[in-house]
């Protein structure tokens, strides 16, 4: 087995086995869960900011042109918009019909099309540079960890079963690895540094979209200096893996 693909394979798994990270909401109190996610969320969009800013922008720009960098970027930014829009259409329409999937399984299809992607993006990165692998499975972990504490508080409240949660959860995780085989069989024939490019596209957009937005609406000093300190520690940690 050659080392990149040992690589990706062990990342991979375990960035899947991430998706269990729900259970530990069993032995907390609602509070507990409140005050930690948040600063979980700061560090999380920084890591995504500085995982595609430090080495996937620098690893694509290396081997591409700027604007075909550019385009590869954008490409990646716009799907998940169009993801996120999509998934928001079909949640509003379903609420309006009563045969209609609920939203406990939306949770799921969004999570196995993003955690697919995430795949394809961090499977060509290690296949790029090692460094910028590590790198962004750093940044994708620390995104995972308090979306999934979400997702499996969302499936629970939707009636499922904790251990029900946690199983579909950790299946919809192995969409990770589907996608990163996948890109280590594309490689042999196809050059993937598109899809590092396309991968950066996906964490800014998450991390502008989705959690900055998030941090930005505690108002106390308090939870600004708390949020911003963990914000400045994920730049950098991913600063100094760049170094």
């Amino acid at each position: 087995m050659s080392e990149p693909l040992i690589w990706i394979v062990t990342g991979s798994f375990l960035m899947s086995a991430v998706a269990m990270v729900g259970g530990v909401t069993v032995f907390c109190s609602p509070a507990t869960l409140e005050r930690l996610l948040l600063p979980l969320v700061s560090l999380a969009a920084a890591t995504l900011l500085g995982g595609a800013f430090f080495h996937m922008l620098p690893e694509g720009l290396g081997r591409a042109t700027p604007l075909s960098a550019s385009l590869w970027m954008v490409a990646g930014f716009t799907t998940f918009l169009l993801l996120e829009q999509l998934l928001h259409w079909h949640h509003s329409h379903s609420t309006r019909e009563a045969d209609a999937p609920p939203v406990t399984y939306l949770i799921l299809l969004g999570d196995g099309i993003h955690n697919f992607i995430g795949g394809l993006a961090i499977a060509s990165a290690f296949l790029i540079d090692p460094r910028a692998g590590i790198s962004a499975w750093i940044a994708a972990v620390a995104h995972e960890i308090p979306q999934e504490l979400g997702d499996f508080g969302v499936l629970v409240h939707g009636g499922w079963s904790q251990r029900r949660a946690l199983i579909w959860n950790f299946l919809s995780a192995l969409t990770f690895p589907l996608g990163a085989l996948i890109a280590y069989g594309i490689s042999q024939s196809f050059d993937v540094t598109g899809l590092v490019l396309f991968g950066a596209g996906n964490f800014i957009y998450i991390a502008a979209s989705d959690l900055i937005p998030e941090i930005k609406q505690q108002a106390s000093l308090h939870a600004v200096s708390l949020h911003f300190g963990f914000f400045i520690t994920g730049l950098g940690l991913m600063l100094i893996l760049a170094l």
